[in-house]
């Protein structure tokens, strides 16, 4: 971004600063894992078992969505977003309701200003809270949402993850990037409806704008509290690694969320060019960022570098697509396990997998350690927009019921089918647990491998596949899943 940018909060400073040069020395992966990123209302229901907190009153809920969105199925990055925002601990926030875009006049033609709803109140009210000025990426749905933060009461301490976050943004406050232009490599590997991803030597930068009145590709940008849940899930996540967390659940399935910086001004050249060179290849759905007004204010998230996407990575052999659902079931098994983790948009864009000499790979569940076999794949999940998670201090979940549209797509499509099953299996009350969902896609992994991809099998091969996904059928959890026959050689205990 250009050098005579500010921070949100006014202060004079170089926007960004060098990628990785606070992070990168304190992270030493095992692994180099281009990538491509290609919501009823609470109620009492006596006969669910999984909600993690049946027995507790559920308080009304606040909406803090976006009504405007557009749906893109193939979209990379992310094209719904989590409405589920923890603001901070018993505080209240709801803004007022925007009306339905596009009623009754034309679109409004890309590029242009528009008019967005006031939220003057809430912006005065978000400057006295500046430690939570974080964004998320990407778009809300069309009706109003809910959350809630769980059972706090005012005065309560904030919870631990949330304490960390709260310390890392301030020691991060006059922490700003760049991209110089030295010797990293800076291409556009991805895009969604609101931002961009870019590949930075062996990190991707995703780049999101907010808190502007600039319409990003037709849509209201995204405001800046919107991003502390997903930042909260990505941080909890991280601790399965081994590092921070619960050394009986312990695997590095999930996406490494490396850092999270804030910048403002305009987009460095050699962004611009990385963007450039992607919209003559591909021919890009976005605006040229270069239209943005030059003192935009933008979120980076930096993320480990895990691979090709599934849709895109060309799997060689059956033992390479075993060895990809043994590790996506045992990734989620043990997130279900240390956080009642469910993914719930588990498809084929948000599976990265790349290539390893190793040959087995770690997980430890419930305390026991287990080696999978990885038939040189490693598989990273990626995009918790949709996601829900108990971190042990509150729930965080997406009410896909605000997002009609998401359960409206073509019938036969695996993809729209299974978030369909998914709010069968809710029962269109998302912040339960249900890791029945979690199987759901399992079952779409096995029907994309059966009708998307192409590797080397035999009829028997083909057997097997349709074999599990019937069984699959029956199980309520991936920690079920994994116990079929059909991983019974995947997986060995450790030091066996």
């Amino acid at each position: 971004m250009g050098s005579n940018s500010k921070p949100i909060d006014g202060t004079s400073l170089d926007p960004w600063s060098e990628i990785m040069a606070v992070e990168t020395q304190d992270h030493h992966h095992q692994r180099q894992i281009g990538v491509v990123y290609r919501r009823r209302n609470p109620r009492n229901n006596a006969n669910s078992i999984h909600s993690s907190d049946s027995n507790c009153p559920r308080p009304n809920r606040v909406s803090l969505a976006d009504p405007n969105k557009r749906v893109s199925w193939n979209r990379s990055l992310s094209t719904r977003g989590r409405t589920s925002i923890a603001v901070g601990a018993c505080m209240v926030y709801q803004p007022q309701l925007k009306q339905d875009k596009r009623k009754g006049r034309p679109a409004i033609p890309k590029g242009k200003v528009a008019q967005p709803p006031n939220f003057d109140k809430e912006k005065s009210y978000f400057q006295e809270v500046d430690a939570f000025q974080l964004l998320e990426e990407s778009p809300s749905p069309k009706k109003v949402g809910t959350w809630t933060l769980g059972n706090m009461t005012e005065g309560a301490p904030i919870p631990d993850v949330c304490s960390r976050l709260e310390k890392w943004l301030y020691s991060r406050k006059e922490h700003y990037f760049s991209f110089s232009s030295g010797s990293e490599t800076i291409v556009k590997v991805g895009e969604g409806t609101y931002g961009e991803a870019f590949k930075v030597d062996n990190y991707v930068c995703k780049i999101v704008p907010f808190d502007g009145d600039f319409r990003v590709n037709g849509e209201v940008q995204k405001k800046s509290e919107e991003l502390l849940e997903e930042v909260l899930l990505c941080k909890t996540l991280n601790q399965l690694r081994g590092n921070d967390g619960d050394s009986q659940n312990l695997c590095r399935t999930f996406i490494d969320s490396i850092e999270f910086r804030v910048c403002q001004g305009p987009y460095n050249a050699a962004l611009l060019r990385a963007w450039e060179v992607w919209d003559h290849k591909h021919g890009s759905e976005n605006d040229h960022p270069k239209e943005f007004p030059e003192k935009q204010c933008y979120m980076v998230f930096v993320q480990e570098h895990g691979g090709k996407d599934l849709e895109s990575f060309v799997l060689l052999n059956f033992d390479e697509a075993r060895s990809l659902l043994a590790q996506v079931t045992a990734g989620l098994a043990v997130s279900e396990s240390a956080y009642e983790f469910e993914h719930r948009d588990l498809h084929w864009g948000n599976i990265l997998v790349s290539r390893s000499d190793s040959v087995t790979l770690q997980f430890t569940l419930d305390g026991r350690s287990m080696l999978v076999k990885t038939y040189g794949l490693l598989i990273s999940i990626i995009d918790f927009t949709l996601s829900r998670i108990n971190t042990g201090d509150r729930i965080l979940y997406f009410d896909l019921s605000s997002d009609p549209d998401l359960f409206k797509g073509p019938k036969g499509d695996k993809q729209s089918g299974t978030y369909r099953r998914m709010k069968e299996v809710t029962d269109d009350w998302w912040e339960g647990s249900f890791p029945k969902t979690n199987v759901l896609w399992l079952i779409y992994l096995v029907d994309i491998l059966l009708m998307k991809k192409s590797f080397e099998r035999t009829s028997k091969n083909e057997r097997d596949l349709r074999s599990l996904k019937k069984r699959l059928d029956k199980y309520d959890s991936a920690k079920e899943a994994i116990l079929d026959p059909f991983f019974s050689d995947m997986f060995v205990d450790h030091g066996k």
